[in-house]
């Protein structure tokens, strides 16, 4: 239970803070906001994998268990105990910023975009943005993470926290950018409308991402293979 508590407090923390900084800047007026909430979900998880990367690998997304899952590192047990934390752990940072919006409506005025908008009318663009951010996001994790890395496994943490600055400089502008089902599951909750209507994109493209990073991976990186 320690690691699906773990992941449950790492992606409380990854939402709360990431989606945040979004609310706090109004992300999407101008592009220092932008930039200012990428920054901030990179560093949630930089934070975060030297915190619980120890003892549960730091997750904190359902799309990279999945990818994990399917790369034969950790169990389908375990794989939905930790998805299932994570979700929670999302809706409980996200019923806490509805709070303090709630409280102080001035706080969310001026976003251009939600915590979860495809910004096409055509839904299809967003999906096909999450699938490749995704997958980007999860073949940076699984390499940087790889028994094969060798001393280079130390710097894990940062080389994810910075790829994932850089997923959201670039994709921020398509859908406000998720590549995690959990964090997106959370706000979607409660911010309703589009948000809602459209979540499904940011379920499925995440894990369609990480599925296909996980069959990549184990063309390209099998661990097993390099030991031979």
């Amino acid at each position: 239970m320690k690691k699906y508590f773990a992941e449950c407090f790492g992606t409380f923390v990854l939402t709360f803070l990431g989606c945040g900084a979004a609310v706090s800047l109004n992300c999407g007026s101008d592009t220092a906001s932008v930039v200012g909430t990428a920054i901030a979900f990179g560093l949630a998880v930089v934070a975060m994998a030297y915190t619980i990367g120890g003892i549960s690998g730091c997750h904190i997304n359902p799309a990279i268990t999945l990818g994990v899952c399917l790369s034969g590192r950790m169990s389908a047990k375990d794989a939905c105990g930790y998805m299932v934390f994570q979700v929670i752990g999302a809706v409980i940072a996200a019923a806490v910023l509805y709070c303090l919006v709630s409280l102080d409506p001035s706080l969310a005025l001026g976003t251009k975009t939600g915590a979860n908008a495809c910004a096409s009318a055509n839904v299809i663009n967003g999906l096909m943005a999450e699938i490749v951010l995704t997958y980007i996001f999860v073949m940076v994790v699984l390499g940087a993470t790889s028994k094969t890395n060798g001393a280079t496994n130390n710097f894990a943490g940062l080389a994810i926290g910075l790829s994932l600055i850089l997923i959201h400089l670039v994709g921020i502008h398509y859908t406000g950018t998720s590549v995690n089902p959990a964090r997106s599951i959370g706000p979607a909750l409660f911010e309703g409308g589009q948000a809602l209507q459209q979540l499904w994109v940011f379920i499925v493209g995440p894990f369609v991402g990480g599925a296909l990073a996980a069959l990549c991976w184990k063309l390209i990186g099998c661990e097993c293979c390099c030991e031979k």
